[in-house]
């Protein structure tokens, strides 16, 4: 184990005080380091990626577990990657074979393991329509078992496995498609972006490519001399308002900006997803917000994105959301829900 270590190297927002780490680069470690700090009483934080955590500024109270064991093995329409193998290289692999399915989710940051915990989605695709199963360490029972998608409550961004410390995901197992077409392309941009219908499908390798441009544009690829990655990403999720309260919702939006405005919505059942990213900059909040020389701000291509622009803390960055947060529901009645797990910071 390593003591002292400041977490802040070990996140894609980086930042994050110190800890105790340890590293586990193999499932059999990984196992039995959790094992042994559960059985000792030792609070445990698991890290991987680290691209969707902001870590206080105080650290972790325990011991950090880093999750490195990357193994990845590809049949002919399926591939198991270990939890610690880095996602976007899962996928560059499987397309690389002449596999498609997991094309649309290229050039997201952070491990396999995160993916289902999360149900990680982007451009029209989401985790949990390709998953087969997922390899789980029951943390009360000690039991190894391969688990079903259908144990897991899949929803928008999460599972059962999100803010639960019930289990540790050891492996994930997805579908592929053998003859290397994509997953039907269910999002416009990118559908538009490559010449195609919604429903239809193109070459994995076409589509990954596109993906990975689209991404870098909005500032969604890390790049470490590139302050606008400096992220977790998207900060927000895009919030679903239930039927009975969208013609309310609709009123506060026509109150601010004109009753003619248009404003991105889809149907989802129960409700209306709402863009979170498009209430921000109507809220006030434009594209690094709130300007330079700020620690934390908005990205600059994307105010989805909450940056750490070199020297910002983990309390800058949740001052930053609190403060977006607010203004969203101040003027639309809408409440944003942060989809990075925070570890000792409120927001």
């Amino acid at each position: 184990m390593r003591a002292a270590v400041p977490l802040a190297e070990l996140t894609t927002l980086r930042v994050g005080g110190p800890a105790i780490v340890a590293d586990c680069a193999s499932t059999e470690a990984l196992v039995a380091t959790v094992r042994a700090l559960d059985a000792a009483g030792i609070p445990v934080l698991l890290i991987a990626g680290g691209s969707n955590l902001l870590i206080s500024d105080a650290g972790f109270p325990g011991v950090a577990v880093r999750i490195a064991n990357d193994g990845v093995e590809l049949g002919d329409d399926f591939l198991i990657a270990e939890a610690g193998a880095n996602w976007d290289a899962v996928v560059a692999k499987s397309v690389a074979a002449g596999r498609g399915g997991l094309e649309c989710l290229s050039g997201i940051p952070g491990s396999a393991g995160a993916t289902p915990v999360q149900n990680v989605g982007a451009y029209g695709v989401e985790v949990a329509s390709l998953l087969r199963r997922v390899r789980l360490l029951d943390r009360a029972s000690g039991e190894i078992r391969w688990a079903e998608p259908a144990e897991l409550g899949f929803g928008y961004r999460t599972s059962v496995l999100k803010h639960s410390d019930a289990a540790v995901v050891l492996a994930v197992e997805f579908a592929l498609r053998a003859d290397g077409s994509s997953a039907p392309l269910g999002y416009r941009e990118l559908a538009v972006a490559l010449g195609a219908q919604e429903g239809e499908s193109r070459p994995a390798e076409l589509v990954r490519a596109e993906v990975l441009r689209l991404r870098a544009s909005k500032g969604m690829v890390l790049d470490a001399a590139d302050h606008d990655t400096w992220s977790a990403g998207s900060f927000f999720t895009n919030p679903i308002v239930p039927d009975n309260r969208v013609e309310s919702v609709r009123a506060a939006i026509a109150a601010h900006l004109g009753a003619d405005v248009t404003v991105p919505t889809w149907p989802v059942a129960g409700g209306v997803k709402f863009s979170a990213g498009w209430l921000i900059e109507r809220a006030g909040f434009a594209k690094g917000f709130p300007g330079t020389g700020a620690p934390a701000r908005l990205s600059t291509k994307h105010t989805l994105a909450l940056t750490n622009r070199g020297a910002a803390t983990a309390e800058q960055l949740a001052e930053l959301a609190r403060e977006v947060r607010q203004g969203v529901a101040e003027r639309f009645e809408i409440h944003l829900e942060p989809e990075p797990v925070t570890v000792g910071v409120a927001l």
